[in-house]
């Protein structure tokens, strides 16, 4: 397996946390502690497979939809029969990283840019991307008050979730094609880009230090409630308006182990996909209710609505965007050039895709051999 040539600068290393909605979805930007949730999601009867437990970690985000109902619906829990799910929420990417590599976790939910990040580190050793779980779900929403036109974000105080996390390179990116200059580590320039965590930003907003943000859900539409409004939605600067926000990462030691159990869980996944498209008002309201559960309050209509209509939820892990976005960081000045080649193992989900008549996804190019 080609290793990667070379690592991941400190800007991206120290912000690959993709901070999505983190909150009860706090968009990018993380906090550091995992905590474990004691709930038994063992499927009544059935045999163990060659692991006693499989150890999952997400976060509390909608876009980690996959994960939150999954679990919350025993969707998972029943392709694993005898085998139990010892689910743990984590804030940030980075935290959730190091569980993997700790085998504190054995599989994660996950955004592009720790992928990535995790991946070089380890110079190919510690993880692979197995699948897709979301797309979409960023957006710019300004102050209407101070910006009509996308030409009117020069000069003005516009937030990402941290530097280096995945809506921090895409808005970088974004201002490059406008032909504005940013110093990437400052932020400084002819847009000022304040990394601001997406639990303070709403607030931050209101009280007029921000005149915008660049943010997942569903701080998007916290914000709007603010009386912000959207000025674009990154899915429509992405082909067929879709982009990876979330997808599916396993330990190769535990990939290497216990195939069968990876394998079960990724039908447990394309079996709550399915789920989710076909009944989006059922999957939409368990999703909150498991967010309840982690977080203690559930998100009200105006905000969850907007926010769950932005997320597309799908088995394909969109790897041309991944490398696009890897792309976009060395552009920024975030990355070195990485090999990601080999970060991709999706042979056991199109097994299980074909084997329910669905056309197989592909990794780019990054596969394993």
């Amino acid at each position: 397996m080609p290793a990667p040539r070379t690592t991941l600068r400190r800007g991206l290393a120290a912000a690959a946390a993709l901070p999505l909605l983190a909150v009860a979805l706090t968009a990018c930007g993380y906090g550091s502690d995992a905590e474990e949730d004691d709930t038994k999601n063992l499927s009544a009867g059935g045999e163990k497979l060659s692991a006693d437990s499989v150890k999952i970690g997400y976060f509390p985000n909608l876009t980690h939809a996959t994960a939150l109902v999954g679990i919350q619906e025993g969707l998972i829990a029943k392709e694993l029969g005898g085998t139990s799910v010892k689910p743990s929420t984590f804030n940030a990417g980075p935290s959730e990283i190091e569980a993997l590599n700790a085998g504190s976790i054995d599989i994660g939910f996950i955004g592009p840019s720790p992928s990535i990040n995790g991946y070089t580190k380890s110079r190919g050793q510690s993880l692979r991307i197995i699948g897709g779980s979301a797309s979409g779900g960023v957006k710019l929403v300004v102050n209407p008050d101070k910006i009509k036109t996308l030409d009117d974000l020069k000069g003005k105080k516009i937030a990402t979730p941290q530097l280096g996390n995945t809506q921090d390179v895409a808005f970088l990116n974004w201002i490059s094609e406008k032909g504005w200059k940013v110093d990437a580590q400052s932020g400084k320039g002819d847009v000022s880009v304040v990394r601001s965590d997406n639990k303070v930003t709403p607030d931050a907003y209101k009280s007029g230090s921000l005149d915008g943000a660049w943010v997942p859900e569903p701080t998007a539409s916290k914000l709007v409630a603010e009386g912000g409004e959207v000025l674009l939605d990154e899915s429509t600067l992405w082909p067929d308006d879709q982009f990876v926000i979330t997808n599916i990462i396993v330990s190769q030691k535990f990939l290497d182990a216990h195939p069968d159990v990876v394998e079960a869980v990724l039908r447990g996944t394309v079996s709550t996909n399915k789920w989710i498209n076909a009944n989006p008002e059922k999957a939409k309201a368990s999703a909150n209710t498991a967010l309840e559960k982690l977080s203690g309050k559930a998100l009200p209509a105006e905000i969850l609505d907007p926010a769950w209509e932005s997320i597309k939820i799908t088995d394909d892990p969109l790897a041309a965007t991944l490398d696009a976005q890897a792309q976009h960081a060395v552009k920024a000045g975030l990355l070195d050039e990485p090999d990601l080649k080999g970060i991709y193992d999706l042979k056991p989900l199109n097994k299980i895709l074909k084997a329910a008549g669905e056309p197989e996804v592909a990794d780019a190019g990054l596969g394993v051999k």
